[in-house]
């Protein structure tokens, strides 16, 4: 077991290759970068998964995914809740 991170865009939605059965721990940014940190074992094979970010105060879906974390850029002007969508 490892743990890794991947470099995430700000946008709605994104889908990320992760080894399956990764467990997605938090996501904080590092170098003015978001970085979702996750636990994985790199001999298993690769797995999309798909990534929603919510900025504070925009609509959202009734069901906006699992929550995984928050984090701020711009020294706090901007907050962004991060979700993974299972289908």
């Amino acid at each position: 077991m490892r743990i890794w991170k991947y470099t995430l865009n700000v946008v709605d939605r994104q889908t990320i290759e992760v080894p399956q059965g990764s467990k997605l721990l938090t996501v904080q940014v590092q170098r003015g970068l978001p970085q979702l940190w996750f636990l994985c074992n790199e001999n298993e094979p690769m797995s999309t998964r798909t990534i929603a970010i919510y900025g504070t105060g925009n609509p959202i879906p009734d069901d906006p995914g699992e929550y995984i974390s928050t984090f701020q850029e711009l020294n706090g002007g901007l907050i962004w809740h991060v979700f993974e969508i299972r289908r």
